[in-house]
């Protein structure tokens, strides 16, 4: 049986704050890092991030959902070259007011995919909808796949 701290060495579930714990924890072990390894924000800042992505694949073509919440159709360039597309663009950060905690992400972002077959990139299309871009990449004719026809051969009489 668990035994209680003595009364007045019992801390107050009421007035923590649960998220403000976790972001003390989080500052610590940043500065633990940073002291280990020297601070690698400054290197990150640099980098893009990655948006999260999908490529599948249909019998015409090959179709490309990129996750890329808040993001408007200006923000982004879209590239195809040889069998990769590329995506990339920024988001820039619009304040509007004093922010106390921000878990969305900003800055320059850059998404590469490459194609397991050959396409044809002059019918490449791109819809920004509900957070996410969707890019369909026609197959070229080579890359396509044919039907083949299967023949019975007929047994002979013995």
């Amino acid at each position: 049986m668990a035994m209680l701290p003595a009364h007045g060495t019992r801390r107050s579930l009421i007035s923590a704050d649960p998220t403000r714990e976790i972001e003390d924890i989080y500052d610590r072990m940043g500065q633990l890092v940073n002291a280990a390894f020297g601070d690698l924000g400054a290197v990150r800042a640099d980098m893009p991030w990655i948006p999260a992505a999908d490529l599948t694949e249909t019998d015409d073509a090959y179709v490309v959902h990129v996750e890329l919440p808040g993001v408007q159709k200006d923000q982004l360039n879209v590239e195809v070259f040889d069998r990769e597309l590329r995506i990339d663009g920024e988001i820039s950060e619009q304040p509007n007011g004093r922010r106390h905690r921000s878990s969305r992400r900003t800055g320059r972002f850059e998404s590469r995919t490459v194609f397991p077959g050959d396409i044809k990139a002059s019918g490449v299309s791109a819809e920004l909808a509900d957070g996410v871009l969707t890019v369909t990449v026609p197959k070229s004719e080579a890359a396509k796949p044919s039907r083949v026809e299967v023949t019975a051969k007929k047994q002979s009489a013995k």
